[in-house]
């Protein structure tokens, strides 16, 4: 496969909040391996994807998960026609070639997984490959960017400090209500006004965190529910749908989160 196939061809729409931009742009030119820290749909992997088509590199995207093994990540040898051959992971393919490395959500992996980028995120810049005898210095323009949920994680599942304390970190939040209004807006296809009605129905689900949710309505389940309202669907059972039903099976919450609905409606 060429790095060519990793390029973001088309600019992906991203609404700047804050300064994150700017932060990421500095990071990226002293190549500083970057923590997007936030809850789950809040835009950091659409940001990561807007990053890397304004700075024209190639992104690989791992989605980490608890069976991925260090050689998922760095690669493995397998046996074909013509014998045993290497195939380089994900991460070996951007060490190589100077690709932007993105790991979501990195928590998910194996402690013993994640030990491996290491030594790519301080001055070495090296990823050793055992199997094959081989260690890589990394391309010029390679950069190691993961995520992190912190609010979600247990203490059984979280980053060692050891980890997270070679990164820098940008923090993503919810947007304040207008412009979340505007980014769900754009992406549903519907008015202002209903993406102001579901704005206000995620602020109602977010109080509620902590209190029987373990996370509120974000920002995409929002543009899901917009999304079936522009194709007609009410707006009631557009939030039942992508809101209410995927983040609680509790009978009591489902009703309150169904009368917060009411209410914005």
């Amino acid at each position: 496969m060429q790095l060519t196939d990793y390029l973001v061809g088309e600019e992906p729409y991203y609404r700047p909040v804050s300064g994150e931009i700017r932060l990421f742009e500095a990071a990226y030119a002293v190549r500083m391996p970057i923590m997007l820290k936030g809850p789950t749909g809040s835009g950091k992997t659409r940001f990561i994807e807007h990053m890397a088509w304004r700075l024209k590199r190639p992104l690989i995207t791992v989605s980490c998960h608890e069976d991925m093994t260090a050689s998922d990540l760095v690669g493995r040898f397998l046996l074909e026609a013509e014998g045993t051959v290497w195939h380089d992971g994900p991460l070996t393919l951007a060490v190589r070639h100077g690709a932007i490395c993105y790991l979501d959500e990195i928590v998910e992996a194996r402690q013993d997984t994640t030990v491996v980028i290491h030594s790519l995120t301080d001055d070495r810049r090296i990823l050793a490959l055992e199997k094959k005898n081989e260690v890589i210095k990394a391309h010029p323009d390679f950069q190691l960017v993961i995520s992190y949920n912190p609010g979600y994680q247990s203490v059984l599942k979280d980053l060692k400090e050891s980890t997270k304390q070679r990164f820098g970190a940008i923090d993503f939040g919810y947007p304040a209500a207008d412009i979340e209004s505007e980014i769900v807006a754009h992406e549903a296809g519907i008015d202002a006004g209903l993406a102001r009605q579901l704005v206000q129905i995620a602020e109602r689900s977010r109080n509620l965190r902590g209190h029987g949710l373990d996370e509120g309505a974000s920002t995409r389940m929002l543009v899901h529910a917009g999304q079936l309202v522009s194709k007609g669907v009410p707006m009631g059972e557009a939030c039942q749908v992508a809101l209410v039903l995927p983040i609680t099976d509790d009978p009591d919450m489902r009703d309150a989160l169904s009368s917060a609905i009411a209410a914005c409606s």
